[in-house]
């Protein structure tokens, strides 16, 4: 499997304001470095934002994105992605991954058995939980991202071998 060459970083969550500021939602472990990596992209990389972080609101950051100076403006951004090359994040450790490279690996029980493959990892204050979309004959399931439970990614190869609770498979 190839990484991707960009991350997404964060999202425009909404305007802030009646000034053109927006708020961010960070998907950075510290949620201010989203401002540090450099301009920022859309998903499709046709426009791209120098981001100032303005102070803490509700929900995320609030901040200025560069040629958006309009309430209007910033309520069109509403659900855009931010991306950043991956050449500017910073190195992880072992067992640390970023979120765009489990999406897609395959998921095995550790008895062999395809569980599905990775469809999203969502975040909701509690640690990471990795969404696995079904196999034929399965329906979805969802994961805690745990050493306990998910004992092995290896990005190389693909896969993941996960060892569910008992219930949950």
């Amino acid at each position: 499997m190839t990484k991707t060459d960009r991350v997404c970083v964060g999202a425009i969550a909404g305007a802030f304001g009646v000034k053109g500021e927006v708020r961010l939602k960070s998907f950075c472990t510290e949620p201010t470095d989203i401002a540090s990596y450099g301009p920022l992209s859309t998903e499709k990389g046709d426009r791209s934002f120098r981001v100032t972080l303005t102070r803490p609101v509700a929900g995320g950051l609030g901040a200025r994105l560069s040629d958006v100076t309009t309430k209007e403006e910033a309520d069109a951004l509403r659900g855009v992605g931010l991306y950043v090359d991956r050449a500017r994040l910073p190195s992880l450790g072992d067992d640390e991954f970023y979120h765009a490279d489990l999406i897609g690996l395959e998921v095995r029980d550790t008895g062999g058995a395809l569980l599905g493959r990775v469809h999203a990892v969502h975040n909701h204050g509690a640690g990471d939980i990795l969404e696995i979309a079904g196999a034929v004959g399965r329906e979805g399931l969802l994961l805690p991202f745990t050493r306990a439970v998910v004992p092995t990614v290896d990005l190389a190869a693909g896969r993941i071998v996960a060892d569910p609770p008992e219930g949950l498979d």
